[in-house]
């Protein structure tokens, strides 16, 4: 058991560090992306005021158009400030702030990484960004590659890419795992306590019992992925993979962790990395898809990919750390 302990320590410390670099560039991305929004000239003939008349929500997998008229500009600084807000939040709780947990790993604090939400999104992320790694790796030695939809415009793009976390997570996380876990796991039935369930539905709800959470959650996940090449502008058939796992990955957070959480995590696989990407698209006079290879996002990526790997590391120590017997004296 000791030794079990020691590695959790040593390994805490590196898991500590990548997971406050990465910290810090969330926070930088924020003016970022409204640089790229406002200042930059990623947009090419049209701006920050440009004039859209129809808004995209993508629903349970159904792509729907709402009428309505609005400049680029106005719907980004609505989006922009609910990520910040739900930011604050994934900093701030449930427990403990993200500064005092990570001081709790660093000490081996018992249960410490389930204090704060934004160390598990850090945690997750970093998960999924390894993952994702591994599979397009895998599809492109079969020949199977990923590419993303053809786009009329950058700044339109980032739009999409900057609204689509709030959107996606409603229309799958909340309406097609929210109502059913309440459905099925709820034992009030007060609207107060119907929206509280669908807020946070692990700690609400008291479900104790995953495994039809659990199937809820990957089944949803795979429609998630296959929903990316069928509706809308679709991705490649490569695509499927990568996304189901990311939507099981995100109904997971969802489930355990709450709708911020995992609004959070889809902005970190949206907005926070093509903010960097437009930033250097912008200072380097390439395309955005040239961007992507830039030596800036590799060295992100290597510490994504070392910090899921070391995170992945911890999950399974402190599984095996909670179903160690306990030695009677």
């Amino acid at each position: 058991m000791a030794r079990l302990e020691n590695i959790l320590h040593a390994v805490g410390i590196p898991f500590s560090a990548l997971t406050s670099v990465i910290f810090g560039l969330m926070i930088v991305s924020f003016p970022l992306g409204a640089y790229a929004i406002f200042n930059s000239d990623v947009g090419d003939d049209i701006d920050y005021s440009f004039p859209l008349e129809k808004f995209d929500i993508f629903i349970a997998g159904v792509n729907i158009q709402l009428p309505m008229e609005y400049e680029i500009g106005d719907v980004f600084v609505i989006f922009w400030a609910i990520f910040i807000m739900l930011f604050v939040i994934t900093f701030l709780g449930p427990k403990k702030n993200f500064i005092k947990t990570i001081g709790d790993v660093l000490s081996n604090e018992k249960n410490s990484l389930t204090d704060n939400y934004m160390l598990n999104i850090i945690k997750w992320f970093s998960i999924l960004v390894l993952i994702s790694v591994v599979i397009t790796i895998i599809q492109e030695n079969f020949g199977i590659i990923t590419e993303p939809p053809d786009t009329a415009n950058d700044l339109i793009l980032f739009l999409q890419i900057s609204t689509a976390p709030i959107t996606e997570e409603i229309g799958f996380r909340l309406v097609l795992i929210g109502i059913p876990l309440f459905l099925i796991y709820s034992h009030k039935s007060s609207i107060k306590f119907f929206f509280k369930s669908l807020w946070t539905p692990h700690s609400t709800l008291h479900i104790y019992e995953n495994k039809k959470a659990i199937g809820i959650i990957v089944i949803v996940g795979i429609f998630f992925g296959v929903a990316h090449v069928i509706s809308g502008e679709p991705w490649t058939t490569g695509k499927i993979l990568q996304a189901s796992i990311g939507g099981i990955i995100l109904g997971w957070v969802y489930f355990r962790y709450g709708l911020a959480a995992a609004i959070i995590l889809h902005w970190a696989t949206n907005y926070f990395i093509y903010s960097y990407l437009f930033l250097i698209s912008e200072i380097n006079g390439i395309s955005v898809q040239n961007a992507s290879s830039h030596s800036m996002i590799a060295t992100f990526e290597t510490i994504l990919i070392i910090s899921g790997i070391i995170s992945a590391t911890m999950m399974l120590l402190n599984y095996k750390n909670s179903h160690k017997p306990i030695v009677q004296e």
